[in-house]
């Protein structure tokens, strides 16, 4: 096998189109984290988003409202976390669990009961996303074609890493939010209602992870498969937990899964047994771990001493 025709500028944009939902999940998982809310319910939200989108897609004929309603499908369902962990103080991880339980045998239902198929439904009828280039720079070499020729969902997505990144660190109101997540008590004595702002956010983060499921299923493919997100939500979760929820440091942690999963994909292409490349993404997640994990104990103990 000829190693060097893995790397070229096909790579490059692989690696960008896999990036894109991860990224867009982190981000609605980092905001839950800066307000005190460990959300690992992503999976099932980009799942619901996907679904959405794509029977929307199908049933109008246009891929904007299938984006709509994939925003809308994930918003409904962050309603599920929003009052168990926040109103009736439930334990978000086990809420988060039976959530991707839900959104994984709802879906599945959903397909039978509403097509008539099961595992895989692809249709003519179904409206998927546009590329738009921005001309000259999508001409560059390498990068243009990956960075510049992109769904407009693409384009949001990287533009939301430096506009989140202010409005934590540069606003009252990020100001606020972080401190909604880190001294909830002391937020409230200044006026602050941490219960709104959770909601707040978990509905934001609804609406992210919304945009993750239909870029998938509209922007990636034009289709819906069963458990279609694959793992991409857990990747999610943990990148937010190496980038330590910040947002710049988020996009590098998903774009190393994003380059897990295409170099993946590429080398099933070239006759690696799919059990080993579909593997690929979640053994960079657990060497990323260790290496996390070894690092924050050896600054931990650092400071201790």
């Amino acid at each position: 096998m000829d190693w060097s025709s893995l790397f070229d500028a096909a790579l490059i944009d692989s690696v960008v189109r896999s990036l894109i939902p991860i990224l867009f999940a982190a981000l609605g998982g980092l905001l839950c984290e800066r307000v005190g809310i460990f959300n690992i319910a992503l999976e099932g939200h980009i799942l619901v988003g996907a679904f959405a989108a794509v029977a929307s897609s199908y049933a109008t004929g246009s891929a904007f409202v299938g984006v709509l309603a994939g925003v809308v499908a994930s918003v409904g369902f962050s309603l599920i976390m929003s009052y168990g962990s926040v109103t009736r103080k439930a334990e978000p991880i086990v809420l988060g669990l039976a959530m991707n339980i839900l959104a994984v045998g709802a879906t599945s239902f959903l397909l039978v009961a509403l097509f008539n198929v099961q595992g895989v439904f692809q249709d003519p009828g179904i409206k998927g996303l546009s590329s738009y280039a921005i001309p000259l720079l999508s001409d560059l070499p390498w990068i243009g074609p990956a960075l510049f020729d992109l769904t407009l969902l693409g384009y949001l997505a990287l533009l939301l890493v430096p506009v989140i990144s202010i409005v934590l660190f540069r606003t009252p109101f990020g100001m606020r939010l972080r401190g909604v997540g880190e001294r909830p008590l002391a937020a409230e004595t200044l006026g602050v209602r941490p219960s709104r702002y959770q909601y707040g956010v978990l509905a934001v983060s609804g609406a992210l992870t919304g945009l993750a499921g239909a870029q998938l299923a509209l922007g990636n493919v034009v289709q819906f498969a069963e458990n279609m997100s694959a793992g991409r939500g857990w990747i999610a979760v943990v990148a937010v937990m190496l980038a330590r929820a910040n947002p710049y440091a988020t996009l590098g942690a998903a774009l190393l899964f994003g380059f897990a999963e295409a170099i993946g994909y590429r080398l099933q292409g070239n006759g690696f047994p799919s059990q080993i490349t579909d593997a690929a993404p979640y053994v960079v997640t657990l060497i990323a771990l260790l290496f996390a994990a070894r690092y924050f104990t050896q600054e931990h103990s650092g400071e201790v001493a």
